[in-house]
């Protein structure tokens, strides 16, 4: 590479970091992303604030109004008279739903339980209903095979389980699948993201030169190869400039964003009127044997509790391996299909003619994000995860899907190396694609034409 090379790089990364678009985009970027997570936080801690008050008209005999269970965001309030008066009286209030517990209603199969809502029945609300129905059918058919309270309450468990992660040496890491899961999506998506829009980038800068006849005066002082990867490494750099700005500023303002939602989170006070109304009116009907369960825990000190421990979590990931994985992959997979999108560039006179070269260009790169987020995500350490991620063309995403869950270094080297091979190999094809192409006007190409140009000698 000589100096010229520098210069065909200086050209594309100034020419495009000193336009317009390029400074809106890059600020425009991430106040969007955060204004979005904004919005899904709001909405988000609005539905974990929100609790659903169920009244329930047991007329089973069976006390079980007694036995359902009361919880952070269901809550179970009892009502008398008949299913009419019931149901006019769930009219008239703002709640959620009314239960009904029919006569005669046998323990062991319980049928004819109707549950009344103002509107279509949500698959979430219905699902906890149910649970707390099964729960309470549950306990009343151990307490009668002649269990005690006491007993029925040591037999319940509630297990919670702390993750470890532990490495080749026995270090071992608190460990978070969501957080996991979570990075190692993102980290797929922007390098699907960054390989398309950039390569795309490439094809259509080409492409344009060569219609516009600039090519012509260019390669009179410039050989092919130094032109094509100057244009590659200049519209990288431009990618990395990018990239590293929106993340700088993307922190800032998520940062800010999340100062706001912390301060402006709270438990909607109607909510908590409601619960603290059934609590009372569940604690004035209940038995001597048996009392309501109340939630241990406030909403919102469960919601922060969760976010820290994902946010914990993130720091636990093997984060230096990360950033230098991302790096490596980031800048291999781009420099691989940029190369050949340069070719595809350079061989056609129309640009929608590049449809036909594009596809098979760009299925690897489809597949390894679809089978990565479908596949290799759930089962990083499997087959499918290994061969994908030592293949050139699915590397770059199914390795960065891998290593927030660990890989062993010698998989990371062999992948790398292969990844360079192929970086290599593809260079080679593009810049004999390149070198006739960029200059061939008026021809319908083919890939017979283009397997010609491949092995041309001259």
């Amino acid at each position: 590479m000589n100096y010229k090379f520098w210069l065909i790089a200086q050209r594309e990364y100034l020419t495009r970091v000193r336009k317009r678009s390029f400074l809106v985009l890059t600020l425009i970027v991430p106040l969007l992303t955060a204004g979005f997570f904004f919005f899904i936080a709001k909405l988000a801690m609005s539905d974990k604030d929100s609790i659903d008050v169920i009244e329930v008209r047991d007329e089973s005999g069976l006390a079980l109004t007694n036995r359902l269970t009361t919880s952070d965001r269901l809550v179970f309030l009892p009502v008398t008279g008949t299913l009419e008066q019931a149901k006019q009286g769930f009219q008239k209030a703002k709640h959620d739903g009314l239960l009904y517990l029919p006569p005669n209603l046998n323990a062991d199969d319980p049928e004819g339980i109707q549950f009344y809502a103002k509107g279509n029945v949500s698959l979430k609300k219905q699902s906890a209903v149910e649970s707390a129905l099964n729960k309470a059918f549950s306990e009343l058919r151990m307490k009668t095979s002649g269990l005690s309270q006491e007993q029925l309450d040591r037999l319940r468990a509630k297990v919670n389980i702390t993750s470890v992660s532990l490495d080749e040496q026995g270090k071992e890491k608190s460990s978070n699948a969501l957080a996991t899961s979570g990075a190692a999506y993102a980290l797929a998506l922007l390098i699907y993201m960054f390989i398309f829009i950039y390569g795309v980038q490439i094809m259509r800068g080409v492409g344009e030169e060569k219609s516009n006849r600039i090519m012509e005066v260019m390669l009179s002082s410039v050989k092919p190869f130094d032109l094509m990867m100057g244009k590659i490494v200049g519209i990288a750099a431009v990618g990395l400039t990018q990239f590293i700005l929106w993340g700088v500023l993307s922190f800032g303002a998520s940062s800010l964003v999340g100062t706001i939602v912390a301060s402006t989170t709270k438990t909607d006070p109607a909510a908590t009127v409601a619960l603290n109304k059934s609590r009372t009116d569940a604690n004035s009907t209940s038995t001597a044997t048996t009392t309501v369960k109340q939630p241990n825990t406030r909403p919102e000190a469960m919601a922060m509790g969760g976010r820290m421990a994902v946010f914990s979590a993130l720091g636990d990931l093997p984060l230096g391996t990360i950033a230098i994985g991302f790096l490596i992959y980031f800048l291999g997979g781009y420099l691989l299909y940029g190369a050949l999108f340069g070719a595809i560039g350079a061989a056609v006179d129309d640009q929608t003619d590049t449809q036909q070269f594009m596809f098979p260009i760009t299925m690897p790169l489809i597949l390894s994000y679809i089978v990565g987020v479908s596949v290799i995500l759930p089962n990083p350490d499997g087959p499918v995860a290994f061969w994908m991620s030592m293949i050139p063309f699915t590397s770059p995403i199914a390795m960065v899907i891998r290593l927030p869950f660990g890989v062993p270094l010698w998989q990371i080297a062999l992948s790398v190396s292969l990844l360079i091979l192929g970086f290599l190999g593809t260079v080679w094809v593009a810049a004999r694609i390149y070198r006739v192409g960029i200059l061939m006007y008026g021809k319908k190409v083919n890939y017979k034409e283009l397997s010609k140009w491949i092995t041309y000698k001259g």
